[in-house]
């Protein structure tokens, strides 16, 4: 069977710290966010997910974000190399990790840069957005590791926002959502579904028709709930702040076989 799975990192103690770039900073409270935090692993938990702890990265503000430092498809590894150079500390924990749960791991090489914020995958289409902190070296590389394996790579703009995944992410069936004035090109997507607010566009797929999504988008939740979506809806609002979102606190690996 699919694996349910899910990798996460615990909030460091300099979370406050992490990086800002399309948002002015605000004061973050770090004891909020680890309640948060626990939270939204209680959620994953609740609804099938065994997690996965990766190794603390303390020294590293935004470790929290465990998404960026890894994209996997099917059994596949790829660790980033994060486009801001403060968080490339990350990446070694989460190496550990996922080699432990026996992908087959490949990385991203200099002067490539790649965040797996910039990465959705709708079946086997992989979107990577080319924007501040993904380059083309980084968008060829995952395409030598990930296409030879059956994926389809589409390249798109990101210009509005910090990652592609902070202006679309997807719906079970496959239909992109993500809230228009954030979204350089909704046209380049099949089907795509436009939401009410920034926050809705961003889904974590818990499996049939549940979707982890942040309180702060109840317009969203409604509409996905008026058609025949299930939300499950958590505070994340501390790491909004840092420009965070339901996808980039963990990272869901679906395809691992025993």
């Amino acid at each position: 069977m699919p694996s349910k799975k899910a990798l996460v990192r615990h909030p460091g103690p300099r979370l406050a710290e992490g990086l800002v770039t399309h948002v002015e900073r605000g004061e973050v409270d770090v004891e909020l966010a680890v309640r948060q935090w626990e939270t939204y692993v209680e959620a994953l938990r609740g609804h099938g997910w065994e997690t996965v702890e990766v190794e603390p990265a303390d020294d590293c503000p935004d470790a929290v974000f465990v998404e960026d430092t890894v994209v996997v498809y099917r059994n596949v590894a790829l660790i980033t190399r994060p486009g801001a150079p403060s968080r490339r500390g990350e990446t070694a924990g989460v190496e550990q990790a996922v080699a432990r749960l026996g992908c087959s791991v490949n990385w991203v090489w200099e002067p490539g840069t790649l965040d797996g914020g910039d990465v959705l995958k709708v079946g086997d289409t992989v979107y990577v957005g080319r924007g501040g902190r993904t380059n083309a070296v980084g968008v060829q590389q995952l395409r030598a590791v990930f296409e030879p394996l059956g994926a389809r790579v589409v390249t798109v703009p990101v210009s509005k926002v910090l990652h592609l995944k902070s202006a679309v992410t997807a719906l079970p069936d496959g239909t992109v959502i993500g809230h228009i004035p954030k979204v350089d090109t909704s046209s380049l997507y099949p089907r795509f579904l436009p939401v009410p607010e920034e926050s809705g566009s961003h889904v974590v797929l818990l499996g049939g028709d549940r979707l982890l999504m942040a309180a702060s988008a109840p317009k969203t939740a409604g509409l996905l709930g008026d058609l025949g979506f299930e939300p499950v809806v958590v505070d994340i609002g501390e790491f909004e702040k840092l420009e965070g979102c339901v996808t980039c606190l963990s990272v869901r690996l679906r395809e691992l076989y025993a």
